[in-house]
């Protein structure tokens, strides 16, 4: 799972939400390890620092402020914990998580094991279409595979997915499908 995790500070004078900000930013960071997440698969992804006008009910301005925001991306590879995770990141200062997504640990091996299983069941249709038919099949001429580039979730799937639950926020992680499609040709005997 990867989950965007931020904090936001605002105070009169820069410094103060800088400093009230790294505060923030380092018990999550010092809660992340704790929890097991591997420092390579915690980066950031922003750090802005910028000045916030207040108006009054006449529209005039009114206060000056300074907002400092610094997000992270956050990879959590044991699924069991993501509830946790999100339960102790903003119980130790977080006040943005800025959506989460999810995907394959290896996808690698998934994209191969979809076009391995799309070549064998185009062949054992092939196979299955000349028999009906009476024709013989003769040497393979041509294979193309199309891969979807992304996994897809499966909604309404039974089973498969994980639900973090308990005290913890409950999250879905759901199930990832990676698909391809084989087309063969052969010549006829």
């Amino acid at each position: 799972a990867y989950i965007n995790i931020g904090t936001r500070s605002e105070a009169v004078d820069v410094a103060t939400a800088l400093s009230e900000n790294n505060k923030q930013a380092q018990a999550i960071s010092s809660v992340l390890t704790e929890m097991g997440v591997d420092p390579l698969d915690i980066q950031t992804t922003a750090f802005n620092v910028y000045p916030f006008q207040n108006y009054g009910m006449d529209g005039q301005p009114t206060e000056l402020k300074y907002v400092v925001e610094n997000t992270v991306n956050v990879k959590v590879r044991d699924l069991n914990n993501l509830g946790e995770v999100l339960d102790a990141v903003v119980r130790s200062g977080a006040n943005q998580i800025n959506g989460i997504s999810f995907d394959v640990e290896d996808r690698k091996q998934a994209e191969a094991e979809a076009r391995k299983l799309a070549i064998q069941d185009a062949t054992e249709k092939a196979q299955e279409l000349a028999s009906i038919t009476g024709i013989s099949l003769g040497d393979l001429q041509n294979i193309s595979v199309y891969s979807n580039g992304s996994p897809q979730p499966v909604y309404d799937a039974k089973g498969g997915g994980y639900m973090a639950m308990d005290s913890a926020a409950p999250i879905s992680s759901g199930q990832m499908i990676i698909t391809a499609d084989a087309s063969l040709v052969y010549a006829l005997k």
